[in-house]
């Protein structure tokens, strides 16, 4: 078969505690790819495979174990190579079209079949429900975006905030200031709404390098990417949301004020 590559698109999502379990299942894929979760990764061959549901299942030979993976229907065949990238674990997942249970399976943001480049699909066209068996989000849902928003930042003219200080700062300085206020001016370098009950901004300033140059924040305000904002949080280290989403350093709890 040709090489072809399968990627989720992204969802916001604010509702994740009122969703049924099989709706769950597309709730973990969305925020892997919507997020940026550092996620673990694996390939092998395919020693057995199904559709169900939109989404497609594949036991994966590593050559030291084998691992079931899923993400949206995609083609692929036993004795395929695949690359399952953007992985996320979850325990004791049943299928109910397949009446079947997996003690564990990853649930992956992106799989490449037969040494694909990465691409990106959204959900499958004409797509009633999102989740596993048919299970569906709760009315009031926010919206689906094939892609988080985004921009590309001109720093010119940004000057930090008076008393406050700079990302590079804020990063050099995570420990002696975890749990306490900081304030910061950047510009707006993603935006999502409505996540686990919190709008998340990529925050840059145009200081530091890579690694040091972006902040994760959230907030219950509103922004768009490329916006300037003035941003007061407290700073929070070694933060837990479940299902595996991990984050080193974000401010949260902001008050964001574009200007």
């Amino acid at each position: 078969m040709d090489a072809r590559h399968v990627r989720l698109g992204t969802v916001d999502f604010s509702l994740m505690k009122t969703v049924s379990r099989s709706a769950s299942f597309v709730c973990v894929l969305v925020l892997s790819s919507l997020l940026g979760a550092g996620a673990a990764g694996f390939s092998g061959k395919v020693k057995e495979t199904m559709d169900a549901g939109g989404y497609t299942y594949v036991l994966v030979d590593t050559g030291t174990n084998k691992v079931w993976a899923a993400a949206t229907k995609f083609p692929v065949k036993q004795g395929d190579s695949v690359v399952v990238a953007d992985a996320m674990e979850m325990k004791d997942f049943h299928s109910k079209s397949l009446n079947r249970d997996f003690p564990v399976i990853q649930f992956a943001g992106s799989i490449a079949v037969n040494g694909a480049k990465t691409g990106e699909a959204a959900l499958p066209a004409g797509h009633p429900a999102i989740g596993d068996d048919g299970g569906s989000l709760p009315a009031g849902h926010p919206s689906v975006n094939t892609k988080p928003a985004t921009a590309k930042l001109d720093f010119t003219g940004l000057k930090p905030v008076k008393g406050g200080k700079t990302i590079a700062e804020i990063h050099a300085a995570s420990a002696q200031l975890e749990g306490k206020s900081v304030k910061f001016r950047g510009k707006v370098a993603k935006y999502n709404a409505g996540i686990l009950g919190k709008n998340w901004l990529h925050v840059q300033d145009g200081s530091g390098s890579a690694g040091s140059n972006d902040l994760l924040v959230t907030t219950l305000n509103t922004a768009k990417p490329g916006d300037t904002v003035l941003v007061e949080g407290k700073v929070a280290l070694k933060k837990d949301f479940g299902s595996g989403y991990k984050y080193d350093l974000l401010v949260e709890e902001a008050k964001v004020v574009v200007e």
